[in-house]
């Protein structure tokens, strides 16, 4: 039975998000794999409108879905999403972050939470793997959120990030194959996805550069000051992507680097265990909110106020 690898671009058609993952693609094929790919702009997907009935149901511990599902494309291809070995996503980012049509994607994941959907024993345990791949006009200083944006949406459905590429200064359509030594690089993903197919999921490890990011545990980029938790739990500093918490240190060359404490990886949010601690933050939270009909009726007392304060808007 072929492995399974699907590429998820968002991008314009026929230009540097989709050359770049079809190369990486194109290794995986090379290799046997049995490829899938789409661009999110061919499909209907409406943004998440917060109604919160997805993480309702978490703290009362059932599935019920997304309300939206019947709507549009999304439970189309998460059905197919989540039967894959790999996911490749190549993502245009035009101002810092992944661009919004890729986010509005990710953001209605939520009523997919493997972790709990396994949990309640939903669907089976599936371990998948990602690459990452954010491709922008500039250099990192206008994508210092791209990569990060990108790893953020990975959690929800259990995506193991092994590999990530930043892809700089390609503005032009297509400007991204006068670039060698960058395709190489994407058909290097490719290859990294199939090494870490084909080995055991407890021994699969970061393929991308070595001495990427400040996080020794996700490689993301970005680091900051931490803050006492819900549940008492502080950190100096944390890792803003998988959470890991512990201090920065001076090394011999006179730098810095980020060291995990000992208990650094309890809410690790790349494992199942600890996403698991937040979803004991929302059975808390809003669990606690929804079963408390004191609470309830005081809301709905103070939220008149704001239902007949109007302001004018736009004609």
């Amino acid at each position: 039975m072929a492995y399974k690898v699907m590429g998820i671009t968002a991008g314009r058609k026929n230009s540097n998000a989709e050359f770049l993952l079809k190369e990486a693609l194109s290794a995986c094929a090379d290799q046997g794999a049995e490829i899938t790919m789409i661009n999110l702009r061919d499909y209907h997907i409406i943004d998440c409108t917060g109604c919160t009935a997805c993480t309702k149901g978490m703290s009362e511990g059932k599935n019920v879905g997304c309300v939206l599902d019947k709507k549009d494309d999304k439970k189309k291809i998460m059905d197919v999403m989540l039967a894959q070995d790999a996911v490749i996503y190549s993502v245009p980012t035009y101002d810092l972050m992944p661009t919004a049509t890729y986010l509005s994607f990710a953001q209605r994941s939520l009523a997919y939470e493997t972790a709990f959907l396994e949990a309640i024993h939903a669907i089976e345990h599936k371990d998948r793997i990602a690459g990452l791949i954010s491709v922008g006009g500039s250099t990192r200083s206008w994508q210092s959120m791209a990569l990060e944006g990108l790893q953020a949406t990975m959690f929800t459905t259990d995506m193991k990030v092994v590999d990530m590429i930043l892809a700089q200064r390609v503005p032009g359509n297509g400007q991204c194959l006068l670039n060698e030594d960058l395709m190489k690089r994407a058909h290097k993903m490719g290859e990294n996805i199939m090494t870490a197919i084909k080995t055991p999921p407890e021994e699969r490890g970061w393929l991308g550069e070595e001495d990427m990011g400040w996080c020794p545990n996700c490689h993301s980029n970005a680091l900051v000051l931490g803050e006492v938790q819900w549940d008492g739990l502080y950190y100096p500093v944390e890792c803003q992507v998988c959470g890991a918490g512990g201090t920065l240190e001076p090394t011999e060359d006179g730098k810095w680097k980020f060291v995990i404490a000992p208990n650094g990886l309890l809410k690790d949010r790349t494992t199942i265990e600890g996403r698991a601690k937040h979803l004991q933050e929302i059975g808390e939270t809003q669990g606690g909110f929804f079963a408390d009909p004191e609470k309830q009726k005081l809301v709905a007392e103070r939220k008149q106020k704001y239902l007949n304060m109007k302001f004018k808007g736009i004609d």
